[in-house]
């Protein structure tokens, strides 16, 4: 059952996550910056496989403001091949351990749909964050996994898989069905124990261009969950294809989009551009002061 506005009211909005006893709060929307070790990613495939480029990368993130590091091994773009599990760690591994030994102090994220991915990186490095975008869709035992990991989980919506996602996805009353969706797995999560779930519409992810603009139109839906927001539209293809270009050429874009988040609630802006999102988040934080 979709949850109404009106129950909302009842509840204190949630706007920090617990990451290993150390609090994160979402007062001021954050940046989570994208590193992708993955040799077919969309933008960046390729770029970070070589130790010192991750690194300075890295670096460069958390020198422009960036509050986390978001690591992922397997590219998720429409109509991507999955790769091995055993590929997957063979990747993520050495990553998440030249971060972590290197800037011992910031927080990461996973982008994993396997439980067991999770648990070797957690076992290895710490507590981290699971940003899964099939929602525990491709994997059944996540949702257990990430309560007994007790470690914070980005729940994405997904219709289909990233191979099928994107042939002719549809939807009745996306706006609708979405927070529907997404409402059924929090309500999984919580029984599970799961105590921190970070909510992302999941945009690209089995919707089209009308329906990608129609959740950003209407992003403030969202806050009925009373849980901390995230989107990640960095480069994609709602706004390259839109604007008749390419993703190299998309940050302009980006920008305005993700400016429209941020007047919808978005709490967490996942990009790769971190210098130029924190600017933008500056002038919104300047522009909402003066309305109080």
């Amino acid at each position: 059952m979709l949850i109404t506005q009106s129950a909302g009211k009842f509840f204190k909005r949630k706007n920090s996550i617990n990451l290993g006893g150390e609090l994160y709060e979402f007062s001021t929307p954050v940046v989570m910056g994208v590193i992708n070790v993955t040799p077919d990613s969309f933008y960046d495939g390729g770029k970070m496989e070589d130790e010192k480029v991750l690194l300075s990368a890295v670096e460069k993130m958390i020198n422009d403001g960036a509050t986390f590091i978001d690591v992922g091994a397997v590219s998720t773009k429409p109509g991507a091949t999955m790769v091995s599990t055993k590929e997957e760690l063979g990747r993520l591994l050495p990553a998440v351990h030249a971060i972590r030994n290197n800037f011992p102090e910031v927080p990461m994220s996973i982008d994993t749909f396997r439980s067991w991915v999770a648990v070797r990186v957690i076992d290895e490095i710490g507590p981290i964050i699971v940003n899964d975008i099939s929602g525990g869709t491709l994997d059944s035992k996540m949702f257990e996994t990430v309560g007994k990991m007790n470690v914070p989980y980005i729940l994405t919506h997904i219709l289909g898989t990233p191979r099928t996602m994107q042939e002719n996805p549809e939807y009745e009353d996306v706006v609708r069905e979405v927070p529907t969706w997404l409402s059924e797995r929090v309500k999984k999560l919580t029984k599970l124990g799961v105590k921190d779930v970070i909510i992302d519409p999941g945009f690209g992810f089995g919707k089209n261009m009308n329906h990608n603009y129609d959740l950003l139109n209407r992003l403030d839906s969202f806050k009925v969950f009373q849980l901390p927001v995230m989107v990640g539209m960095s480069r994609k293809s709602m706004i390259w294809k839109l604007l008749d270009s390419e993703p190299e050429k998309a940050l302009n874009g980006t920008s305005i989009a993700n400016i429209m988040a941020l007047l919808g609630g978005a709490d967490i802006v996942r990009v790769h551009d971190v210098k130029e999102t924190v600017e933008a988040i500056k002038i919104f934080e300047a522009l909402k002061s003066t309305t109080k």
